[in-house]
């Protein structure tokens, strides 16, 4: 069974002026893409590989593109149009995920604060994301590096921290993208993911 391409649920423009249509027209069609087809690619060799030694030699490509999709598709549903766009993103209502986010970051501004502190201290590419300990049930922010994908807690919301997410846009200003974001995070969707 082949991976695809899954389709954004809002047009590449709707998430302006925080990300520009630009970006998300070559993020979603160019960079999800390409992790796609290599997926797919390192399914094929790795189905066809003849030994242990192959489908080792394939792990490191199978992690790094199955993470890219994984992240992606994660992170398009993560995202939704500001209000007004039509949208509801950036809009934390009352719920369980208010509840959980008051309780474990004492409200959403100090939230945004300490995810941004964390996320820019990811050296090189990476995540970040808010998840939840399958342990405690307590939200905690957690980085990953590269694509690996969140192994050690249900991802709750995830921020793509590489250069193609914000470059275009923001240049080398990683704060002015993580501050700008959180206009359009879908927190329903976040919601669903803690429920």
């Amino acid at each position: 069974m082949s991976n695809t391409l899954p389709a954004l649920p809002y047009a590449y423009n709707a998430l302006e002026p925080y990300i520009s249509e630009q970006i998300m027209t070559l993020h979603h069609t160019k960079h999800h893409q390409t992790y796609v087809n290599a997926l797919n690619a390192a399914e094929a060799s790795y189905a066809k590989a003849q030994s242990p030694k192959e489908r080792i030699a394939l792990q490191a490509a199978l992690k790094f593109n199955g993470g890219g999709h994984i992240n992606h598709s994660l992170f398009w549903k993560n995202l939704a149009p500001s209000p007004d766009k039509g949208g509801s993103g950036g809009q934390l209502k009352a719920g369980a995920l208010k509840d959980a986010i008051d309780r474990d970051f004492g409200g959403l501004d100090n939230l945004k604060k300490e995810f941004n502190a964390a996320t820019l201290g990811i050296q090189g590419s990476g995540w970040g994301w808010v998840g939840q300990n399958p342990t405690t049930k307590r939200l905690e922010i957690v980085t990953t590096a590269n694509q690996d994908p969140l192994l050690s807690h249900t991802p709750i919301i995830g921020v793509d921290i590489w250069e193609h997410a914000f470059y275009l846009q923001y240049l080398n200003v990683k704060p002015d993208y993580l501050n700008a974001i959180w206009n359009v995070i879908n927190f329903e969707e976040a919601e669903k993911r803690l429920l």
